[in-house]
């Protein structure tokens, strides 16, 4: 008998085995899902009555590493948007170096992995988040579609629970996250570390960054309210990852290995970003504190979205509706058409640019314009504390917002082990806190003298033009008067010269130059990727022999119902050669480039302003770094692992040619005759280069120093407020003091809702950099046309190939021969006299 009953038990032992074989391969090519799989094999071990350890023991012996499969959409990777301003209105990027925030999560429990599994596919083939694609689908992505797409994918990638003796064991019918497979089989080499990481970072990051990107030029309640919803999960993820202690020390082992010296210079860069980023995500910290860390992370990030909501809405919920035309007197006809233009989207059928009513909006060509040319004093002064005092009261009111920032920003550098947050910021940078402060304080020594001079100015003029106001100048009227000097002076009216500057004209100027300083040639691509609003134009960049090699959007109109204002720039692809399309050549990078300038108004084209000229070709510098990069090293590659205080150079350093002779002639043609700008205009306009640099320096050091201020020394809860700090500042920073109910820093996104926290100074850093290498053009020669090419080659493969593969430092000695001088700025600014004399 007992022999008989051992025999029965292998037989049906043995049909298990076959049985669990034909379930495995039923799995495998998605003939059963991985659930029911699961469930069939439960209710074969309970009807065998075989123990579960003998058939997991008897599973092991005979498939130790059976292959799974799992669902893993083609993806591209991106970055985080980061918003700048720049001394010439212009704003760009944001959040690019933002660090990972995230959490190392206990597996949900076992019922809840089970139930959620069980009730979702893997994949819903009617999400475009989930598809295959090589362009994004930005026409069809809808809020609908974010909960479960998101969910889905957090799912494949870091879920580790449904039974877990069964995802232990059969993984081929539970498949491991990607995260989890990559810590199981990681070895400290590059092909079982790095490749994989990038990939896994790949699938996450182009599809929060389409939707990221979404919701900032087409927002709505609805993608709100999904986004934040599924926000904390996906924060979760990063800090899972960015706090993996198996890679952690794996890039550790890499660095200590015999290897390490004959790692090229980019993936020595990449291994030491990865454990200092790792430090700086808390890898490091003990279980309690990681936890505590982790609680900030989330936190911030909450708040940070709820501070640039707010920005937005009490930006959109502004109006000032005019209907007496000696209400807006001085006001171009560009700026009527706009405030008409607005007033008939907000019901106002009847609304003509000659008739109106007319609506005013804190949106910025509204607000400039209104700043710039409104006669009514009472106007300015209307609109002006209505600007500086956004989402600073009621719902909106961001100070307790702002408070809890700072607050948890000082408790994150306390338990990373630094004083405070500047830091922490500086720990990722090429400056040092001392370093920054030295030379913000060298260029307000410089600029301070110019700007009081700027003031004296204006008082003098506006006194000789009879004004009343003239002995008692304040904040709504500077940019009145300024403008009204600057056409006095150089004869040149801002307004009067749109018609010599249409978008279609401009574009086709700024890649002329691409074309003859790089070597490229960019190409109109409509219709080729999906694009989020109808005004979108989609371009092909190719080398000099034809071939491809980036794409890029550019959305360039105000849409202040839906779009956040400002400019930047923002990757939607990286290059890189380990997510190769055919496993050959690298993958393309893709870009977009983001404006708010003033619309077509009727038939006529979107006529630009001289500023809104430099912000284009500031954000296509940005552009040039991320799409004219060699570098193949993914997490490397464009703008990516670049200093953040670097990463402007390119940027600035096109704007430069805004004021080149024959770059400018070819862009400035009268719309409507063809006629180019006249020479003693284009003169007029260098010479104006230089007007009221001081002042718009010290603007630019205020709003550094100010962020510097309130992330080293203000202490959250004591007895000075964020604004006590601004007023204190502004002393020594400001000629007129800002209005006692002042709340600027209540918009102030760029430190609050963006990358710039404890690091605005960065604008001037990287300007002293821009200006140096745009003078290696000046010293070859701006009319030697061999000389430009041979320079912008040079330039091409060092500043714009090499991305964050080198120091930022190395690379600029490898452009220029020498390390950067702040002479070639201040020569720019016209400050050089001042500062010698100083």
């Amino acid at each position: 008998m007992p022999t008989r009953h051992k025999r029965e038990n292998e037989n049906k032992n043995n049909k298990t085995i076959c049985t669990l074989h034909t379930i495995q391969h039923m799995a495998e090519t998605r003939k059963v899902h991985p659930v029911g799989a699961v469930l069939l094999i439960i209710n074969l071990l309970m009807a065998s009555r075989i123990s579960l350890s003998r058939s997991i023991l008897l599973l092991q012996r005979t498939n130790n590493h059976f292959p799974y499969s799992h669902f893993t959409p083609k993806r591209f990777p991106k970055s985080y948007p980061c918003p700048l301003w720049s001394s010439s209105f212009s704003s760009c990027l944001q959040t690019l170096h933002k660090s990972s925030t995230t959490t190392a999560t206990t597996p949900p429990s076992i019922s809840n992995c089970y139930s959620s599994i069980s009730m979702d596919p893997v994949v819903d083939e009617a999400n475009p988040l989930l598809q295959d694609f090589e362009f994004p689908p930005f026409d069809v992505v809808e809020a609908k579609h974010i909960r479960p797409g998101i969910r889905a994918l957090l799912k494949n990638l870091v879920c580790s629970c449904l039974y877990m003796f069964l995802f232990l064991t059969f993984s081929f019918l539970v498949p491991e996250s990607d995260l989890e497979e990559l810590e199981r089989t990681l070895e400290p080499s590059w092909p079982k570390l790095v490749e994989p990481l990038e990939k896994i970072a790949d699938q996450l990051t182009v599809v929060w960054g389409m939707i990221n990107h979404l919701k900032a030029v087409k927002d709505s309640p609805e993608l709100r309210a999904a986004i934040e919803e599924v926000q904390p999960e996906k924060v979760k993820f990063q800090l899972r990852l960015g706090q993996s202690k198996p890679i952690y020390n794996a890039f550790k082992a890499i660095q200590d290995s015999p290897q390490w010296p004959s790692l090229s210079d980019a993936r020595k860069r990449i291994v030491e970003s990865q454990i200092k980023e790792g430090v700086l995500n808390g890898v490091a910290l003990d279980d309690d504190k990681r936890e505590q860390f982790n609680k900030i992370e989330q936190e911030l990030e909450r708040l940070s979205q709820k501070f640039g909501e707010n920005v937005l809405d009490a930006t959109k919920k502004f109006e000032k509706i005019i209907t007496d035309k000696k209400d807006i007197e001085g006001l171009p006809a560009t700026s009527l058409g706009l405030a008409a233009q607005t007033a008939v989207s907000k019901g106002h059928t009847d609304a003509s640019a000659e008739n109106g009513p007319w609506i005013l909006t804190l949106d910025a060509p509204s607000f400039m314009s209104v700043m710039q040319h409104a006669r009514n004093r009472g106007l300015r002064e209307e609109i002006y504390r209505a600007y500086v005092t956004r989402a600073s009261s009621g719902d909106l009111n961001n100070t307790a917002i702002i408070d809890e920032i700072l607050k948890l920003r000082l408790g994150k550098a306390k338990l990373l082990g630094y004083n405070n947050y500047t830091e922490v910021s500086m720990a990722t940078k090429m400056a040092t806190v001392e370093k920054a402060e030295e030379l913000l304080e060298k260029l307000r020594a410089a600029s301070w003298n110019a700007a009081v001079q700027d003031m004296e100015d204006l008082k003098i003029f506006s006194k000789n033009q009879g004004a009343m106001e003239a002995n008692d100048l304040t904040h709504w009227d500077t940019g009145f008067w300024a403008e009204r000097l600057r056409e006095s002076k150089y004869d040149i009216n801002e307004e009067e010269l749109r018609p010599f500057f249409s978008l279609p004209k401009v574009m086709d100027g700024l890649f002329n130059l691409a074309k003859t300083i790089f070597g490229i040639d960019i190409e109109p691509a409509d219709g080729l990727a999906p694009v989020w609003n109808n005004d979108v134009k989609f371009y092909c960049v190719k080398d000099s022999l034809g071939s491809p090699i980036a794409y890029f959007y550019f959305d360039p109109y105000s849409r202040p119902s839906e779009k956040r204002g400002g400019a930047w720039m923002d990757e939607v692809v990286s290059r890189s050669r380990v997510l190769s399309p055919n496993g050959t050549a690298p993958r393309l990078p893709i870009a977009h480039m983001v404006c708010n300038q003033t619309p077509p108004v009727g038939d006529k084209p979107s006529l630009m302003t001289f500023r809104e000229v430099e912000t284009v070709f500031h954000e296509f510098g940005h552009a040039l770094q991320h799409m004219l990069t060699k570098q193949d090293e993914g997490l490397v590659a464009g703008i990516r692992g670049i200093e953040w205080d670097a990463v402007e150079l390119p940027s600035q350093f096109m704007e430069n040619w805004c004021y080149h002779r024959e770059t400018l002639m070819g862009i400035a043609k009268h719309y409507e005759t063809g006629e180019s700008l006249p020479e003693e205009v284009y003169l007029k306009l260098l010479a104006a280069r230089t007007f009221r640099a001081g002042s718009f320096s010290l603007r630019q050091i205020k709003f550094a120093s100010l962020d510097l201020e309130l992330h080293t020394k203000y202490i959250p809860g004591a007895s000075e407020s964020i604004y006590d700090v601004d007023q204190r500042v502004s002393k020594r920073t400001q000629v007129i003091p800002p209005l006692p109910e002042d709340r600027f820093l209540c918009g102030f996104s760029h430190i609050f809702a963006g990358g710039y926290a404890a690091g605005y100074y960065s604008y001037k850093w990287a300007e002293v950099l821009s200006a140096d290498a745009f003078s290696a053009f000046e010293d070859a020669g701006l009319d030697n046309h061999k000389a430009v090419k041979e320079t912008g080659h040079k330039f091409r493969e060092t500043i714009l190939a090499l991305g964050g593969g080198k120091a930022p430092l190395e690379v600029f000695v490898e452009f220029r021969g020498r390390e950067p001088s702040p002479e070639a700025l201040l020569r720019h600014n016209g400050l050089l006299s001042v500062t010698t004399a100083a």
